[in-house]
């Protein structure tokens, strides 16, 4: 295998072999391992010593079933920590199959207003004058580079926002129809990539199979993980999330009393029925022209747990997902479906983090900036945030911003990073996977809820601190591995329940690379990597007080179940040991 170094501080573009202590690696493992290798862990996220790098999974480029997932990594702009985003779309499978492991970006141009576009095809690699598309949005930016580089490319591209260099910004990949959809949204990777004079990646569309060396092994293994997908409850064809998309938790989680409502004053939201999937189910039942459930983030998912909603108007919006559902709705006070649909896409089209956009509304409206339900107001911060006005600058810089500018004491974040859609004073699992992973507070990295409230993968009491720690650990050390594999992370439900899934996975893994992994094995590998992103912290300054929840949380009872965050800090460090 190569990698692309591509050199913005020259210009310069390299194809390189594979170092023999990355070969076996992709995804997060890949791309935490490479910054944790050649980034200094005190530089500023933003300056010339920083690295963005790309890299599809393990599985990606191949038929392992729902494999389609890139990661991009850097020294947050957010967190000041290291931090992996990924999302699933054709890009990075194409990337692989063209035999390419990975991209890293470093350095900075002298002309900090210049852009360029990396274009990346069989032929040739080359980096393009790409001026003409400066500040642009992103509707309008992947029309224009699929009408010059072809309809079926794969495009990684940042917005607006990002190009403000705001800690609150992501990476967009287009989907399927070439929207600018797919998210690799958090920690503010957007303003790291952004800050090479980077505007836009474009891969040449590639067919076929990404190579492997072991077609038998790989077919017993892909089958296996097939079969596991399409039995599970969760995961199979008319499952839950595929006939009510992620949105499928908003009515579980409010009738758990953990939905974080109104800047995480309740865990109730009376409104949770207009914002729920069977409410976007509805409606794409009633306009099925514009309206889709069961949407496919990339080819080869089997999931399908994406949705294409239909607001009254018939104008269609595309990854209206359950996080998005929570941060701009409950967390806001806004049960207009309509509403959020629309600020879901104008995130997407300047290049925001929807759950980041959402905390810091919600703090800027519990700071008097506009009142909670203010869905008109919430929509024109987003013009303020694509404009980098003063106000838009503060926005789209996160929750922990806002919050010191506001001087509102509940900020819900964890290492700067605004918390996801589960109240953690109720889900204790989910707490410490917020407050301890290297990563700031994400749900992703370590996604107790389903054993705590699915049941999925064994039955967890959320209320309880009894072996939540190791509960947590394990999950953050499975999600490490799974995220190397580019598979996505709710592949996690099948597995979890049938074994020979997770078998099947590994398997597929073992064909592709050569290895010789067991599911232990998978195990062992995700905590090396785990502990490789907790030294970068450290070596950044981070110290055990980072890893500590918002302090409102241990004073304040949250209704309805009047709890508050009672784990002891020496039980949080023990995570570690």
């Amino acid at each position: 295998m190569k990698w692309i170094r591509v050199n913005m501080s020259d210009l310069s573009v390299k194809v390189e072999d594979v170092p023999k202590k990355y070969e076996q690696m992709g995804g997060r493992w890949l791309t935490s391992s490479i910054i944790a290798d050649e980034v200094p862990a005190t530089c500023h996220p933003l300056g010339p010593l920083n690295k963005v790098v790309i890299a599809p999974g393990i599985l990606s480029g191949t038929t392992a079933p729902s494999s389609g997932r890139i990661s991009v990594g850097t020294k947050s702009p957010l967190t000041g920590g290291i931090k992996e985003a990924n999302a699933g779309a054709k890009f990075g499978q194409y990337l692989k199959r063209m035999g390419y492991s990975a991209i890293i970006i470093e350095g900075q141009p002298k002309n900090k207003q210049s852009r360029y576009l990396l274009n990346i095809s069989k032929e040739k690699i080359e980096l393009v004058g790409a001026d003409e598309y400066k500040f642009m949005r992103l509707y309008e930016l992947n029309e224009k580079l699929a009408a010059k580089y072809g309809k079926d490319v794969g495009i990684a591209c940042v917005g607006p926002a990002a190009e403000h260099l705001l800690a609150g910004t992501g990476v967009a990949f287009n989907d399927v129809e070439n929207r600018p959809a797919r998210y690799a949204g958090r920690g503010g990777v957007g303003a790291a990539f952004a800050s090479k004079g980077l505007k836009a990646i474009v891969v040449e569309a590639v067919t076929g199979q990404a190579a492997i060396l072991n077609n038998e092994l790989f077919e017993i293994g892909r089958k296996k993980l097939l079969a596991a997908l399409q039995e599970h409850a969760v995961t199979k064809p008319k499952g839950a999330l595929n006939t009510y998309g992620t949105a499928v938790l908003v009515n579980i989680l409010n009738e758990a009393g953990a939905l974080p409502t109104r800047n995480f004053s309740s865990g109730t939201f009376e409104g949770a029925k207009k914002i729920s999937g069977e409410a976007m189910a509805e409606a794409a039942a009633k306009n099925p022209q514009a309206g889709m459930m069961g949407h496919r983030c990339h080819p080869g998912c089997v999931i399908g747990c994406s949705v294409v909603y239909p607001d009254a108007q018939g104008k269609s919006h595309t990854s209206v997902e359950y996080e998005t559902l929570w941060a701009i709705g409950a967390n806001c006070g806004i049960d207009d479906l309509d509403a959020i649909a629309q600020m879901n896409t104008l995130c997407n089209d300047i290049g925001l983090d929807t759950i980041e956009f959402g905390d810091a509304v919600a703090v800027a409206m519990e700071g008097g900036l506009l009142p909670f339900g203010d869905a008109k107001g919430a929509i024109a911060l987003l013009e303020e945030v694509r404009k980098g006005s003063p106000l838009g600058k503060i926005i789209g810089s996160g929750c922990g911003t806002v919050g010191r500018v506001f001087g509102v004491r509940r900020v819900p974040a964890v290492k700067n990073q605004g918390m996801p859609a589960y109240e953690p004073r109720v889900i204790k699992g989910i707490g410490v996977t917020y407050i301890t992973t290297p990563m700031g507070a994400d749900h992703t990295a370590g996604y107790s809820i389903a054993p705590e409230i699915l049941g999925v993968g064994g039955k967890f009491d959320p209320h309880t601190n009894e072996g939540k720690v190791k509960l947590s650990k394990d999950f953050q050390a499975t999600t490490c591995f799974i995220d190397s594999t580019g598979c996505c992370v709710f592949t996690a439900f099948a597995i979890l329940d049938i074994p020979s899934g997770f078998e099947g996975m590994v398997e597929a893994c073992n064909a592709v690379t050569g290895a010789n992994w067991t599911t232990g094995d998978a195990y062992e590998i995700g905590l090396n990597i785990l502990k490789t992103e907790h030294q970068f912290n450290l070596s950044a300054g981070f110290t055990q007080n980072d890893d500590r929840p918002p302090e409102f949380m241990r004073l304040e009872p949250v209704p309805p179940h009047n709890m508050i965050w009672d784990m002891a800090d020496s039980e949080l460090d023990s995570i570690w040991k």
